[in-house]
């Protein structure tokens, strides 16, 4: 069971710029599938980015060009660099895992990830 903790949310105005980060626990990520994964009111949760052990990264149509998923192995650390911020973008942002180090285009859902951060909150102003 890795534990996942996640910081960097905040509310900025449309344009802006914040870096998620997500500290791990029990478990290498340089190792593992790293996610996000965002949630809007009444909405489902939504796969945002992955990395693989590789380092090669996958993004939703909806952030490519504008999000950066990295991941520092010495610090155990995912981050998620978010640029041009648009309001749409107003979620909770969640890091999580699955187990096995390659991610699968079939497990960006939910239920393809094991372990999960408590998330946190961005909002984008207009």
């Amino acid at each position: 069971h890795v534990q996942l903790v996640e910081s960097g949310g905040g509310s900025v105005q449309a344009g802006g710029s914040l870096r998620l980060s997500c500290v791990a626990s029990g478990g290498t990520i340089s190792r593992r599938c790293m996610g996000w994964f965002r949630q809007a009111p009444e909405k489902e949760r939504e796969w945002v980015a992955d990395i693989d052990s590789l380092s090669y990264s996958s993004y939703a149509d909806s952030v490519k060009g504008r999000f950066t998923i990295s991941r520092d192995s010495a610090r155990n650390t995912l981050y998620l660099q978010m640029n041009s911020l648009k309001p749409e973008d107003t979620a909770m942002y969640y890091c999580a895992t699955r187990p096995g180090s390659a991610c699968y285009a079939s497990a960006r859902t939910p239920s393809g990830y094991k372990d999960w951060g408590q998330g946190t909150q961005v909002t984008v102003s207009s």
